[in-house]
């Protein structure tokens, strides 16, 4: 940053200085010709009016002037002039009356003087047709690298500053950068719960540090979500593991005190369960990986009235539908969706279990409603987590692996969806809501 920085002001600089070089010198010249060109027109029309001087006094602090005979010779000069020969040889070319030039005196590059000189051609004076010239030195900047010198002086200096400046500013600016990745190198996935310190200026890197510090704690969140998982998991699949393997060892150790067919069929139900369970995992850790299945516009009302159909019911089936809500997602995963909430309301319910599906603002809304114990209002959110049970009667003994709402939530949250706990309408049970963007069936 620094380097180009200095590559940039340099450029800027350089042109800068040769633009004043160029000027000063311009106007400087310019200044000079016209206080010389003042001083010979004065004089030019002093002998033109008729009056002779041999010695003219100076003008405009212009002490070099001089008329000049066509013949050579000085008829009249300022005192600085006197006894000097002409000044300059030139003449104007053409119709010009007046030449402007630089005249240099010695012969040594030490001695030798120069001088800005202006010509003017006068006609019909006391002297008859002569030349009026006068000179003024040329002044140090002209003569010497003087003025080139101090710019480049100037630029140099202003330089260095300019680069101390940007460098102690990058400086500035990447400290907090290597604080935070010292404080990022400290942080190790068996401890999330640092967190970056937020500078008070409310700059970028404040915002910057704000975002880390969100990012990590999405990290632990999902870093104790896994955990917690894999804890629940490996709990909820030892418990079939050492029942079965209860079952075997005693049909083993003693197997005339078994009746054989009994204990297949006992552990065949927790072979079942473990099936259950592990075709639940593999499908959440699909829905994590964000592995959608194929997207298709599907009729959410005549999905539904498949499911009950297929769906086998210790109690009533009761469906409100709406025809044509159309959605857009994968009609496999939407069905695992639909049973997952009929099995758990199935499960819970007294006697009966309301399925209605209809259209609401841009929104296809299903809700599955059964008249059991309900939800409490606190709970609402907890049943969605990963093998929660409330009470007894959501116990493993009433066949749930406690990923059914877990699952449903995600398949619905992987459409762009809503699946939430809310009152219900009859004051008894509980109710589940899924809401999902409504679509076409030529949505792409």
């Amino acid at each position: 940053m620094t380097l180009i920085a200095i590559v940039v002001f340099a450029l800027a600089l350089g042109t800068g200085a040769f633009a004043t070089w160029q000027i000063a010198q311009n106007r400087l010249v310019a200044d000079l010709v016209g206080a010389t060109a003042v001083a010979a027109r004065k004089t030019g029309l002093d002998i033109q009016r008729g009056r002779p001087n041999t010695v003219i006094l100076p003008i405009n602090r212009i002490d070099r002037i001089q008329v000049v005979a066509n013949d050579g010779r000085v008829v009249a000069a300022s005192p600085a002039m006197l006894g000097s020969p002409p000044i300059s040889r030139m003449r104007p070319v053409g119709g010009d009356i007046r030449v402007d030039g630089t005249s240099c005196v010695g012969s040594s590059a030490v001695k030798r003087e120069c001088y800005i000189t202006v010509g003017l051609r006068m006609a019909h004076t006391v002297y008859g047709d002569v030349m009026v010239y006068a000179a003024a030195p040329e002044p140090p900047v002209l003569r010497t690298n003087s003025l080139e010198i101090a710019l480049a002086l100037f630029s140099l200096g202003l330089l260095a500053l300019l680069g101390w400046g940007a460098w102690h500013l990058a400086g500035r600016t990447l400290a907090p950068v290597g604080r935070i990745r010292a404080e990022m190198a400290e942080i190790t996935a068996s401890d999330l719960s640092r967190r970056m310190p937020v500078p008070a200026s409310g700059d970028e890197m404040a915002q910057l540090t704000e975002t880390i510090n969100a990012t990590l704690e999405r990290l632990e969140r999902a870093v104790e979500n896994q955990r917690r998982f894999a804890s629940d998991a490996s709990h909820e699949l030892r418990t079939p593991l050492t029942g079965l393997r209860t079952k075997l060892e005693l049909a083993i150790s003693d197997p005339e005190a078994e009746n054989p067919v009994e204990t297949m069929r006992s552990t065949l139900a927790d072979v079942e369960r473990l099936q259950a369970i592990i075709e639940d995992l593999l499908l959440l850790a699909r829905l994590n990986a964000g592995v959608p299945g194929p997207p298709e516009p599907v009729d959410l009302a005549e999905l539904v009235t498949c499911e009950v159909k297929r769906h086998s019911s210790r109690h009533e089936l009761l469906l409100e539908r709406d025809p044509g809500v159309m959605v857009w997602g994968s009609r496999l995963q939407l069905g695992r969706l639909l049973t997952n909430l009929l099995a758990n309301a199935d499960r819970h319910a007294v006697s009966e279990v309301r399925v209605r599906v209809r259209s609401e603002r841009g929104e296809a809304v299903l809700e599955v409603t059964d008249d059991g114990l309900g939800i409490p209002a606190e709970e609402r959110e907890r049943v969605f987590q990963r093998f929660t049970r409330l009470d007894p009667a959501r116990s493993r003994d009433a066949g749930g692996t406690g990923l059914g709402l877990p699952i449903a939530r995600d398949i619905a949250v992987a459409h762009y969806g809503r699946l939430y706990a809310a009152d219900s309408t009859t004051g008894r049970g509980a109710r589940l809501v899924l809401r999902l963007p409504l679509s076409t069936a030529t949505h792409s």
